[in-house]
């Protein structure tokens, strides 16, 4: 198993679909991460060696690695590098308070549940488009 990103940079649909470079590195490796082709506990390659490998700057690639991070995806041990975290209960925590926010605002707001379900459906189509 191994760390596989191929980065499009004429705006193809092939790996990133016109998206920056930095968002192609955070979606692969969190797909990857959740899909389980990386697994928990992976160490993951430096900033500057992944860079490299890519033909990216340094930089490109801490921005994806720290928005893998604030999303629970990856987390990083200093010195010792960066892991693939298990996101799936970091992520599921999150949704989990996320969803807890809305049901308490939808019903300070006075929605009935039927409207705020139709309102969080909505949300969700937006995000996730008709396949979701």
């Amino acid at each position: 198993m191994t760390l596989k990103i191929e980065i499009e940079s004429d705006g193809g649909a092939a790996a990133g679909g016109g998206l920056p470079p930095y968002e192609q590195v955070r979606t692969q490796i969190a797909e990857q991460a959740r899909g389980g082709t990386l697994p928990v506990g992976y160490k993951l390659p430096t900033v500057r060696g992944l860079a490299q490998e890519l033909g990216l700057a340094a930089n490109t690639v801490a921005k994806a690695y720290r928005a893998l991070e604030a999303d629970g995806v990856i987390e990083t041990r200093g010195r010792h590098g960066t892991f693939v975290a298990a996101a799936g209960d970091a992520a599921a925590r999150e949704a989990s308070a996320a969803a807890q926010a809305f049901a308490e605002r939808a019903q300070r707001l006075g929605l009935s549940e039927t409207a705020a379900l139709a309102a969080a459906r909505d949300a969700l189509r937006a995000a996730y488009g008709d396949s979701g």
